[in-house]
């Protein structure tokens, strides 16, 4: 299928070929008929892109902290190589979207097949979307007027903060798409309304609307006709709809509102306010965050749980329903909003006229193919094959399910070696998998995990999605007869680890490997051959300086990512058991206080484990460190003498014979030396790197400690 895409290393667009997206329980397959580029979303990526460095970091310096940080813990070489990677990673653009359902996934509910809907989807032919994020459309909405729908309900967030009543005198700044939309919504809601633009056109078109207008640029008193316009006693609210860095549409909200008036920020502004201004008629301003309640919250976004309609009233979805209701009954017209019409294989005209500064508003893509092809669409895009070079010779087949940032920045150049033959590569959107798919030279980019498993040219399997998905797919891949390599954790329950144990042992010459690199490191290497003369218990302190994660992220929640210690310690567990060289025989954790409201328990933790041989060791997982400090640090102390390392780039001996430092110039985690050991077994047809036992050792006295910390009151 055809989907746009935009890169933010160069700022190029380009319609790409892409296999259709695969649905969850809880979304719904769309293909589409028409959507709407949002001009100030759209274009300031667009800009962004084609800016310099030195102008992107302008633009975010926090962001140019955090690489700072990353610089003086990781070194300059992993630093830009990470940030190289975030920017060559290609963002789907659009989420303005309307077409008809074609896939249901099972859990849901009140929308059939063959209805029309609106939602945010991207500018594809094929969009998935959560069963929260879209709307049925009244039949007497075309999809033009329906694809304003997103915006039109960004807007009428903005007024719903606002809470206007009949009558009451309000002004918006800025008069796009939302502004345009926001003046009409407010006419309908009996409001009298004042629009202020530099655009003389744009003006035009609220005075059409029902509003009052004023234009900076052509030296009007905006103020004095703010006062006017409110019959002396100042305004009663303030919608910003204007895209600056420039602060004055604050100050100057501030300045025509009446004493205790109300201003919402629903575009981007500078935000240097005056207390003064603020202070003296106690103004209150917020600030609108996008469609309304539920965005950004992953329970009601991708898992599809609703707010109770008795205490959220208006979620993004019934804001979305509400605006059709708009559109359906005449209150809000959009035709005089669309400017330009596109088909989709010609949306990179529409990117070039929207950074070209030729004048332009609501730009409508079509996509007119949508009845004739979208049977092969839906049936095939998910084995949409990319042609690369040919391969020669015997070779081992490897295909990765999962296309993140970890799995293209390290995971696949890790296996790209000589002797692999790179099959097929798996992502949900299949954006990130055609692009690491060309990137790397992979044979096909898919969304559909099962024909990859069936594929016989595939011998190994590398699982690199989320982590409550690693289990289900170890055990697929397993049955399917793939040797597996699982990028950690193994699995987040007892249960799931019973059914892998039972299906790998079933089949002893299949290979079953956990990407626990730290092992591999060269310098960790270095540690185990100097310990291995050492024939005396030894003590080791971990120290992880994890630092923090929202509580709202995915990777938090126990059901979804495990919690912290299950998706990330877990790697400290397997490298103190590795140098030990001993099974463990005991674990005892505690964590630093009660889990917060969020229910977190396990991301501020000592865990100490004993082992047969009678060496033991404290790991350090800490979310509360100063990021400037070793993110990762390993001390071995045994036999009068100490190893230390920090970051795996600086590794210090103290008391050892002919051994004072191991320094590297960029940090080395081992992943390479992991990938390639895994490879080489297949090879020779031996057992994996890490021994099976080990690695459900690890996995066991993992899920233990999780629970010990989930437990302790």
């Amino acid at each position: 299928m055809k989907q746009i895409l935009q890169s933010l290393k160069n700022g190029s667009t380009q319609i790409a070929d892409v296999p259709a997206p695969s649905i969850t329980q809880d979304s719904l397959l769309i293909h589409s008929h028409a959507s709407l580029v949002s001009a100030g979303t759209e274009r300031m990526l667009v800009d962004f892109g084609k800016a310099n460095w030195v102008n992107k970091a302008r633009q975010q310096p926090d962001k140019v902290r955090m690489v700072l940080n990353k610089v003086r813990t990781d070194g300059l070489a992993t630093t830009v190589d990470a940030v190289k990677s975030k920017l060559d990673q290609p963002l789907p653009l659009g989420y303005c979207n309307v077409g008809t359902v074609v896939q249901l996934g099972k859990k849901v509910d009140k929308i059939a097949i063959g209805d029309r809907v609106v939602s945010n989807g991207h500018h594809a032919q094929v969009v998935s979307v959560s069963k929260n994020l879209c709307a049925k459309i009244p039949s007497n909405v075309s999809d033009e007027a329906a694809s304003f729908t997103v915006l039109g309900a960004i807007g009428l967030q903005g007024i719903r903060l606002v809470n206007p009543t009949v009558g009451e005198c309000v002004v918006v700044t800025g008069l796009g798409l939302i502004g345009l939309l926001t003046v009409q919504m407010l006419r309908a809601s009996g409001c009298r309304v004042l629009g202020i633009d530099f655009d003389e056109s744009r003006l035009a078109m609220a005075r059409q609307f029902g509003a009052e207008t004023v234009n900076p640029g052509y030296g009007e008193d905006v103020l004095a006709k703010a006062l006017e316009f409110s019959r002396g006693r100042g305004v009663d609210a303030v919608l910003i709809t204007a895209s600056t860095q420039s602060s004055e549409p604050v100050s100057q909200a501030a300045h025509m509102c009446r004493k205790r008036g109300r201003i919402v920020l629903v575009g981007v502004t500078g935000l240097e306010l005056s207390r003064a201004d603020f202070y003296e008629k106690e103004l209150t301003f917020q600030v609108s965050c996008s469609y309304g309640p539920g965005r950004y919250d992953s329970d009601y976004e991708e898992r599809g749980f609703d707010y109770p309609v008795g205490f959220v009233r208006w979620t993004e979805q019934r804001n979305f329903e509400a605006f059709l209701d708009l559109l359906s009954s005449g209150a809000v017209n959009v035709d005089p909003l669309i400017t330009h019409r596109f088909d989709i294989e010609s949306a990179t005209d529409a990117y070039d006229l929207l950074s070209s500064g030729k004048p332009s508003l609501g730009i409508i893509l079509n996509y007119p193919d949508r009845e004739r092809n979208l049977d092969k669409i839906v049936s095939t895009g998910a084995a949409s094959t990319i042609k690369v070079r040919s391969h020669a010779g015997e070779s081992i087949g490897v295909s990765f399910l999962g296309a993140g940032n970890y799995a293209g920045r390290v995971l696949i150049p890790a296996f790209k070696q000589d002797g692999v033959e790179l099959n097929a590569v798996v992502s949900q959107a299949g954006v990130s998998a055609v692009h690491y798919g060309k990137k790397y030279g992979f044979k096909q980019a898919a969304t559909d995990v099962g024909a990859v498993l069936a594929d016989e040219s595939t011998d190994a399997v590398v699982i690199a999605t989320r982590h409550d998905a690693h289990a289900a797919q170890v055990l697929e891949a397993i049955h399917a007869n793939k040797h597996v390599f699982c990028e950690k954790p193994l699995c987040l329950t007892a249960d799931e680890l019973f059914e892998i144990e039972s299906a790998a042992n079933a089949k002893p010459d299949l290979a079953v490997m956990v990407g626990y690199n730290r092992r591999f490191a060269p310098q960790i290497q270095k540690m185990k051959s100097l310990l291995a003369n050492v024939n005396q218990p030894k003590s080791f302190v971990l120290t992880m300086n994890a630092g923090a994660v929202p509580a709202d992220h995915w990777t938090q929640d126990p059901a979804i990512g495990g919690g912290r210690v299950v998706g990330e310690a877990c790697h400290y567990i397997d490298l103190m058991r590795f140098l030990a060289g001993s099974v463990i025989v005991s674990v005892q954790a505690r964590r630093m206080s009660q889990p917060d409201a969020s229910g977190i328990a396990d991301d501020k933790a000592a865990i100490i484990l004993g082992f047969a041989d009678g060496s033991f060791g404290t790991i350090n997982y800490l979310a509360n460190g100063a990021s400037s400090f070793p993110k990762e640090r390993v001390e071995v102390f045994a036999g009068g003498r100490v190893l230390q390392l920090d970051n795996f780039r600086k590794l210090r001996g103290f008391g050892w014979p002919n051994f004072k430092k191991m320094n590297l110039w960029r940090q080395d985690k081992g992943q390479m030396h992991c990938a390639g050991a895994f490879i080489q077994a297949i090879r020779n047809g031996s057992e994996a790197p890490i021994p099976r036992h080990e690695i459900f050792e690890v996995a066991r006295e993992t899920l233990k400690i999780a629970n010990l910390l989930r437990e302790q009151e």
